[in-house]
């Protein structure tokens, strides 16, 4: 899915919610489809998305990343933790 591509659907989603043709937690799924879809699926890299569970500090962190061992780099980068945290990875999709 291509940049353009994914704001239409975000934008479609947005439309029906605001129609009233869709909740929120309706939206909310689309957006997050439309998001996790267009961010790994770049045609030259094999990123995929990992979600952390376990430790309060990190658990439901959605990152993409090349590999699982970057997925926990990138996790623990933004959740400002160090290496004592302990937590699991969950490949997406």
């Amino acid at each position: 899915m291509d940049r353009i591509s994914a704001l239409r659907n975000v934008e479609d989603a947005l439309r029906a919610f605001e129609h009233g043709e869709s909740d929120l937690a309706t939206t909310e799924q689309r957006v997050v489809t439309v998001l996790r879809t267009y961010a790994t699926e770049f045609d030259e890299d094999a990123r995929a998305a990992y979600r952390a569970t376990g430790s309060d500090a990190v658990d439901g962190t959605v990152v993409v990343a090349p590999s699982e061992p970057e997925a926990r780099e990138l996790v623990r980068t933004l959740c400002d933790v160090d290496d004592a945290v302990s937590f699991d990875l969950d490949r997406l999709g």
